[in-house]
């Protein structure tokens, strides 16, 4: 269901001190950057472990709709979250168009990823 981009350098030829700035900033400039840069660097390898979570977790519905023939989207649900994601991002700081677009984004994949486990489901059933 995922696909591998082999274009960005896996973890283990990651440069964390890769910068244009380099050379062109005083050395304590540089070191604060790269070490606030490294907490980013943190936060995103756990954004992307939670969103794997994430969809593991949204597979298992989608396989659960697909039995029961329900529908891939259920906009009643995603209001709700997306409502829910705007205020939790106003008491984050947060912009909260910015996280409705971000989760708009995800329930788009989540639909397209239970759209495709229901059509593999109905072909294996076709051919029983």
């Amino acid at each position: 269901m995922t696909q591998q981009n082999h274009d960005v350098p896996d973890t283990e030829t990651y440069d964390a001190a890769a910068s244009s700035l380099a050379g062109q900033v005083d050395n304590s400039v540089m070191a604060e950057l790269l070490s606030i840069r490294s907490s980013i660097d943190n936060i995103d390898a756990t954004l992307v472990y939670l969103l794997a979570e994430r969809f593991k977790a949204t597979q298992k519905v989608g396989f659960l709709k697909a039995a029961h023939r329900l529908p891939a989207g259920d906009p009643g649900r995603e209001s709700a979250q997306i409502a829910r994601l705007r205020r939790l991002a106003e008491d984050a700081h947060l912009d909260p168009a910015f996280a409705e677009k971000f989760l708009n984004f995800i329930i788009g994949e989540v639909i397209r990823h239970h759209e495709a486990i229901a059509e593999d489901h109905q072909a294996a059933a076709e051919w029983k």
